[in-house]
């Protein structure tokens, strides 16, 4: 075959991963590049700009040089990347501090001022968002900064996500798209950014460091010489708007279509339904996101997910931690432990940011309950897994979703035993789409959309569905798993501490 190939680029909070597509949305190849998370002071979650840029070069080159396509065949590039956060940069687009990460909780402290001062603040964003605000959003980080850091503000020309502050080292231009301009907080239907947002933050001094918002599926200039040197393709190769990493990964995935649920079992542990307008309900919980395509995936949080087995090999097992068949000899040593892990509680809230779902509350923390001497290392793995999908049906039950099946992407839907696992609490069907990289296929296919290949950005998702493993849900497995999860529930209500207006 000789058609058109593109290139989606996927820019998370520890990893940046290039791949190649074609516009059946087949990977072709893939390149990633860690990325060293900065945590200078408690709560603050930050990136070295010059280091995550030099990633994403590297992967770049490196998936065209590596993947043995004929580079004359790559018709454009997409974006996507972990979402808000604070990217402060100059005209040039030269970072002028680390970006910030929608992890950071910096905020806290000045959103807790404006709570006390408007117990309902928190509310009157939802009825704009659709979306319980984290800490790390774009506009509760730009009033710390306003406050913390004026000299920096003063300086700078924009205040952009991740991808956007990429896009524009790769294009020289400045721009959002949607998807993020939505949820920095903005106004989910409307699709954009809100006056009324920025004004109950008290930014509108700053408005104008907001750039442009433009639709995902279009492009926006091309490579500029010294970015295209560096990775080895033409000057001027188109470079699309592209999505947050949630859209991304939806669209990837092939979920764009109306009543889908897709589910994502990745650093962030996530349920979400995609429907065709906003849906606000149920009110003051989770997540909107905007969608290209005129769709809205509509989502439960738990915030961290794989995280949280991240965490458990570095402490519990670092001699299995380096190894490259870890999960393999993880899924044997918890096959030695019954369901339940003998009687061991792990509550799988591992952010310094707390959770907003299924309650609200942003002081809840990780923590194992009902430790004792003979609960071992397999144990403890059993029910950090468990925990994980114990979470997952939480977030199930307060999406209230009545579909019969659900796609699975993440890294974590590559482990068997965690996906059969899923599709027995959730008590659905769990199909998890052929492929790893949906976010950077995602962007692909908006950059593909763009170029004119698809009518509809609906039409690029549709394409890329189809193949994979299913798991059928199973009652003797949901029974085994039953005394487990009520021993969760209890757990959980007595850690979690809703927040109260």
């Amino acid at each position: 075959m000789n058609g058109p190939l593109f290139i989606g680029l996927d820019a998370g909070t520890s990893l940046t991963k290039a791949a190649v597509f074609d516009l059946a949305g087949r990977q072709l190849g893939e390149a990633r590049r860690g990325t060293t998370l900065l945590r200078p002071h408690p709560g603050w979650s930050e990136l070295d700009p010059e280091e995550a840029w030099q990633a994403a070069l590297d992967v770049l080159r490196r998936v065209v040089s590596e993947s043995g396509v004929d580079r004359s065949r790559i018709a454009g590039i997409g974006l996507t990347g972990a979402m808000v956060g604070a990217w402060v940069v100059d005209g040039e687009g030269n970072a002028l501090r680390p970006g910030i990460t929608w992890e950071d909780s910096r905020a806290q402290g000045w959103i807790e001022r404006r709570l006390a001062a408007d117990a309902r603040f928190l509310s009157r964003i939802f009825a704009s968002s659709g979306s319980m605000m984290q800490q790390g959003c774009t506009l509760p980080v730009l009033a710390w900064l306003a406050e913390n850091e004026p000299e920096i503000l003063a300086r700078a020309a924009h205040v952009m996500s991740y991808k956007d502050f990429l896009r524009m080292r790769l294009t020289g231009l400045a721009a959002t798209d949607r998807s993020e301009a939505s949820v920095i907080p903005g106004s989910a239907r409307e699709r954009t950014r809100s006056d009324a947002m920025i004004a109950l933050f008290g930014l509108e001094k700053f408005a104008q460091l907001l750039p442009p918002v433009m639709d995902s599926e279009r492009f926006i200039g091309g490579l500029m010489p010294a970015a295209a040197d560096a990775i080895g393709l033409p000057s001027g190769l188109p470079v699309a708007i592209g999505a947050g990493d949630v859209p991304a990964t939806v669209i990837g995935a092939g979920g764009l279509a109306t009543g889908m649920a897709t589910a994502v079992l990745g650093t962030t542990c996530m349920v979400g339904v995609c429907h065709d307008r906003p849906v606000f309900e149920p009110a003051d919980l989770g997540l909107l996101f905007t969608l290209p395509g005129h769709r809205w995936y509509r989502a439960m949080v738990n915030v961290a997910g794989t995280l949280n087995l991240d965490w458990a090999f570095s402490a519990l097992a670092p001699d299995l931690a380096a190894r490259p068949d870890r999960f393999d000899m993880m899924n044997e040593m918890i096959g030695t432990v019954p369901p339940g892990a003998h009687g061991l509680v792990y509550l799988p809230y591992l952010s310094e940011s707390g959770i907003i779902a299924p309650v609200v509350d942003y002081g809840a923390r990780a923590q194992f309950h009902g430790l004792v001497p003979r609960h071992d290392r397999a144990a403890l793995f059993r029910a950090v897994m468990e925990g994980v999908a114990f979470a997952m049906r939480d977030l199930f039950d307060a999406l209230d979703f009545a579909g019969d099946r659900v796609l699975l992407t993440g890294g974590g839907a590559q482990n068997p035993v965690w996906a059969q696992m899923i599709a027995d609490l959730a008590g659905r069907d769990v199909h998890v789409p052929e492929g790893t990289q949906f976010g950077a296929r995602g962007a692909a296919l908006l950059a593909a959309t763009a170029a004119g290949h698809f009518a509809s950005v609906a039409d690029a998702s549709a394409s890329a569905a189809g193949g994979g493993t299913s798991y059928r849900s199973d009652r003797e497995g949901a029974a085994a798993l039953l005394p487990a999860l009520l021993r969760y529930r209890e757990t959980r209500d007595r850690l979690l501490r809703p927040r109260k207006d």
